[in-house]
């Protein structure tokens, strides 16, 4: 596996992965352009992206990262994770941020096994920002998990 970095929009974008993510095209629009793109790859098949933005002084947050199907439960989407961790060390940040979903069972242990700690909810915020029902692991994907790795 390889992985690379790129800032802002890049002509390979895989959207279905950030789609797999965030299912919402509006979203991925507000912060693809401004984000640092962490991209893996298997040969020349693009198999996981992780997106790490600047949010506030000291601050970042990953805003997506998604694994293949086919690729999930092999570390990718660990990888990605402590890639991103190290660029926002290096780059000075004190606090690093990734929300979730109430249903994504999954990434929340994935979160907290490289050292997120949960912060906050806000509830029914896919409810109220989504146009479409997300369910996911047979769960209504209705709070925002808010979570926060202290880097300093």
């Amino acid at each position: 596996m390889n992985i690379s970095t790129y800032t802002g929009e890049h002509e390979y974008l895989p959207f279905p992965l950030l789609l797999q993510a965030d299912p919402s095209m509006k979203s991925i629009s507000e912060y693809i352009h401004r984000s640092t793109n962490i991209v893996a790859t298997i040969d020349t098949k693009t198999v996981g992206i992780c997106c790490l933005l600047h949010t506030r002084p000291f601050t970042y947050e990953i805003v997506n990262v998604s694994v293949h199907e086919d690729h999930q439960q092999q570390g990718i989407g660990k990888k990605l994770i402590e890639h991103a961790i190290q660029l926002a060390k290096q780059a000075g940040a004190h606090n690093l941020e990734i929300y979730t979903g109430n249903s994504s069972i999954h990434q929340l242990i994935l979160y907290q096994r490289v050292g997120f700690e949960l912060t906050g909810v806000e509830k029914d915020y896919f409810i109220n920002h989504y146009a479409e029902k997300i369910v996911e692991n047979g769960i209504q994907c209705k709070h925002l998990l808010r979570l926060v790795l202290h880097l300093k």
